[in-house]
């Protein structure tokens, strides 16, 4: 990676991580031969680079931030995202075995159908969480030398943490969509280590951020409404 350079950066950053998951999916699988993979992997980079173009010309420094290494993230935090790559590697290698290798378990075309089509809702509320909130940051912490204030638009009118919520419901899909039923063993386990990480980040926001006590009491839920 080429120090100094933020484009080449992000470039480099972006094709190891699609060949990691090339790896990490069809590694396991046996095969290329798996439509769902290569339709998924097709949507999630078109995601990814439409969400980075939008960032570089609607909000670079969001970019920056989220692009940045040097970040003083809290320690829970990092233990938590350590955690979570560990079981998101073990939920590609998994889908793999499970889908195509072996075919422990089965997927009508149906239901991978409607795995495809609950991405879009999903993916639609992350993303405007995304765009509505200039300080969602990958990491958890209280942006000061950007100014952080509480963001109160979008979808943070119903729950304080939408971003979570989208990607809770797309970590759903998955398993459905990719057609494998024993990747939802260590996806619950992602869904559960996103609850601890929004309960963290809440107080942390409650106790840190000026303004966040007051907008808690106005807007009651953290991820699902009339729930918790």
């Amino acid at each position: 990676m080429i120090k100094g350079d933020p484009k080449k950066n992000r470039a480099v950053k972006l094709a190891v991580t699609i060949i990691l998951l090339l790896a990490l999916i069809f590694i396991p699988a046996g095969t290329l031969r798996w439509p769902e993979a290569w339709i998924f992997l097709f949507l999630y980079g078109a995601v990814v680079a439409g969400v980075m173009a939008w960032w570089k010309k609607n909000a670079p420094d969001l970019l920056k931030e989220r692009m940045s290494r040097d970040k003083d993230a809290k320690s829970w935090d990092k233990l938590i995202m350590l955690v979570y790559t560990f079981l998101l590697i073990i939920v590609l290698a998994i889908t793999g075995l499970d889908a195509v290798r072996f075919r422990w378990s089965s997927v009508p075309l149906m239901a991978k159908v409607l795995g495809f089509l609950g991405y879009l809702p999903s993916l639609g509320f992350a993303l405007w969480a995304m765009k509505e909130n200039a300080f969602l940051s990958n990491v958890v912490r209280i942006q000061r030398e950007r100014g952080h204030t509480v963001c109160r638009s979008g979808p943070y009118r119903f729950v304080r943490h939408p971003m979570y919520l989208g990607v809770i419901f797309v970590f759903l899909c998955f398993p459905l969509s990719l057609g494998s039923l024993y990747a939802y063993i260590p996806i619950s386990l992602i869904v559960i280590l996103f609850i601890l990480r929004t309960a963290l980040e809440d107080r942390t926001l409650r106790n840190e951020l000026s303004g966040y006590e007051e907008y808690a009491r106005e807007v009651r839920f953290r991820l699902l409404p009339g729930v918790w």
